[in-house]
């Protein structure tokens, strides 16, 4: 959801001059940053739903359990 939210944002400023390489790091930095933290949440609240709520979103409890043991990093 974030992900697509800010790929407008990220191709804009990809297709304007080149930034300077610091800047570069620094934005690259910051999206790995926001994708590891989207994941350690929408993890942590997927590890918390109960059996009704994933039955809804299709999902049964031990694959639920394995999605939400996954590392941040892990994509």
């Amino acid at each position: 959801m974030t992900n697509t939210a800010h790929a407008p944002l990220i191709a804009y400023l990809d297709t304007q001059r080149p930034l300077p390489l610091l800047s570069a790091i620094a934005l690259r930095t910051a999206v790995v940053l926001a994708k590891w933290s989207e994941r350690q949440r929408t993890r942590k609240a997927l590890g918390q739903l109960d059996d009704h709520l994933l039955r809804d979103v299709g999902l049964e409890r031990h694959v639920a359990y394995k999605e939400a043991r996954r590392m941040f990093w892990q994509g």
